[in-house]
């Protein structure tokens, strides 16, 4: 059985750009060949290829190289807030940046057709999709089944065909307790981890010195793993 390892980095937009390519390279020194880049299309209202021209051509050539791009959000900032208590587990999802909570059918539609549309401007074939936090509503999942071929959770990676069980191993840097559990609690599920080790990224993680010995120390064990995006999880047998 050959084992597989799926890392995506999160939060690509003009703001973390000259981050997200010193990642992107840093992971190549790792041996990750492959890498799922979740792309914001207007994080700050601005259609990214508009704002960054030097980032959406950097995206179209680590899409030539093998990478994917997928689209993440809209603007990646949740505006309207949700009843309780679903609020309170957004804000315990992600803070301020969980997008779709709180917003009804055609307000969710009307923000991920935007998205598409300033993607495609760009250039860019986002055939997938991650929400921002991974707080997913009924109207996100039902809009996502219509118009693309995959999209992640926490714990699953969506298809037409049906999920597949693979858990995402997050490190944590909005709070203190997150930041000084998460890179032990990653490394171990990285030893736990079976036929796919699925490994998330954030522009922020380069900041702390120990999430980076422990994405060092995961991808060090995960050499002998073969690299491959979400799309090709999702596809796999």
């Amino acid at each position: 059985m050959t084992k597989s390892i799926a890392v995506t980095l999160h939060d690509v937009e003009p703001a973390t750009f000259e981050r997200c390519a010193l990642i992107r390279d840093w992971l190549d020194d790792l041996g990750v060949e492959l890498v799922t880049l979740l792309v914001i299309p207007a994080a700050d209202l601005h259609p990214v290829g508009d704002r960054a021209p030097e980032l959406t051509a950097w995206l179209r050539e680590r899409a030539l190289a093998g990478d994917e791009v997928a689209q993440h959000g809209f603007q990646h900032l949740q505006l309207r807030q949700a009843r309780l208590p679903r609020q309170v587990v957004a804000r315990l999802q992600g803070d301020r940046v969980a997008e779709f909570v709180g917003l009804g059918t055609s307000d969710t539609r009307r923000a991920i057709d935007a998205g598409r549309r300033i993607l495609k401007l760009a250039g860019l074939d986002a055939r997938g999709f991650v929400a921002p936090a991974y707080a997913y509503t009924p109207a996100l999942r039902a809009t996502l089944a219509e118009r693309f071929t995959w999209w992640a959770g926490l714990w699953r990676v969506h298809t037409i065909a049906g999920p597949r069980t693979s858990p995402a191993l997050c490190l944590g840097t909005s709070g203190p307790v997150k930041r000084a559990t998460s890179p032990a609690l990653v490394r171990a599920g990285a030893l736990m981890a079976g036929r796919t080790l699925r490994l998330d990224l954030h522009p922020a993680d380069l900041d702390h010195p120990r999430h980076v010995m422990a994405v060092e120390r995961v991808l060090d064990r995960a050499r002998r793993r073969t690299s491959v995006t979400l799309s090709q999880l999702a596809e796999a047998d």
